[in-house]
């Protein structure tokens, strides 16, 4: 039985489908270790130009399927013409998939700019409405804190995240952030702009930091001084970098919880046990872990 706190908290993961063999094995253990949380669901992601279509695709109805997790995929416009994407709807559809992660998607490799396919949805709004003339999917969306790379202005952007919702967008993820503040704005923004649906903060555990300068120059989140200097000195202390990690992300989530934030999304990149970690100190544990 989980107590007060577990049933007010709750959290979702994001895994990735595997390329090899031993990848494979990663993510259902991932999987094996965290679906005793309960997740509220599950999302797997799309590759660059949907390389891992087909991946995602079986991933998600095994998630659902043997593991009785509700399994949300990821769509997106790259490369494919309407209806590509619909067929693909279609069968999550008549496979019981209900929940669909609608993103624009990112330019295929060896690309720098996203450019629409000619005979397909150019951009998430229309991927949404779509989706929405296919089934009654729950469907979420991409919000941005700091502001997609790719908007004219925050307003635009903010703009671009209420249109998704009209056409039907019944949720907004956060791209990671690192400051609560970052969150906190947005929200009140969001809200003055008459968006009424949930805004979940996506939480991205920090392990590898070289890789998430990276990751975030090219998905516009900033990356805090005191952040940097937290992983100062630890390239090659990958055990620390660990603690570091969960401890970062505990203290980032504790504060939003005081705001009264229940809902976390954790972009795992398959590694459960830090997540595991995380939600642990929450208070989200297994039935076996709960207090009576």
């Amino acid at each position: 039985m989980h107590t007060a706190t577990q049933r007010a908290l709750q959290v979702s993961f994001e895994f990735f489908p595997p390329k090899t063999e031993k990848m494979q094995e990663s993510l259902w253990g991932c999987v094996k270790r965290l679906a005793p949380l309960a997740p509220l669901f599950v999302s797997v992601t799309y590759g660059a130009g949907g390389s891992t279509r087909e991946r995602t695709h079986d991933t998600v109805i095994r998630l659902q399927k043997e593991w009785g997790i509700p399994a949300a995929a990821h769509l997106t416009c790259v490369q494919a013409t309407r209806d590509d994407i619909d067929a693909v709807a279609r069968d999550y559809r008549d496979a019981g998939i209900r929940h669909i992660v609608a993103l624009r998607g990112d330019p295929p490799e060896g690309s720098v700019e996203y450019m629409p396919h000619p005979g397909g949805y150019p951009f998430a709004v229309d991927l949404v409405a779509g989706l929405r003339r296919i089934a009654d999917f729950e469907i979420s969306v991409a919000a941005y804190p700091e502001v997609h790379p790719a908007a004219r202005s925050a307003r635009d952007d903010l703009e671009n995240l209420r249109r998704k919702i009209d056409a039907g967008a019944t949720r907004a993820i956060t791209q990671y952030f690192f400051d609560a503040d970052t969150y906190r704005r947005f929200v009140d923004r969001a809200r003055s702009a008459g968006i009424s649906v949930p805004i979940v903060p996506g939480i991205l555990p920090v392990t590898n930091f070289s890789q998430v300068v990276k990751f975030s120059r090219a998905c516009g989140t900033s990356i805090p001084a005191w952040l940097r200097d937290r992983f100062e000195g630890l390239d090659e202390d990958p055990r620390t970098r660990e603690l570091v990690a969960a401890t970062t992300a505990i203290e980032l989530c504790e504060e939003l919880q005081r705001d009264g934030v229940r809902h976390f999304h954790f972009y795992t990149l398959n590694r459960a046990d830090l997540v595991f970690a995380i939600c642990h100190t929450l208070g989200v544990r297994p039935p076996a872990f709960s207090s009576p």
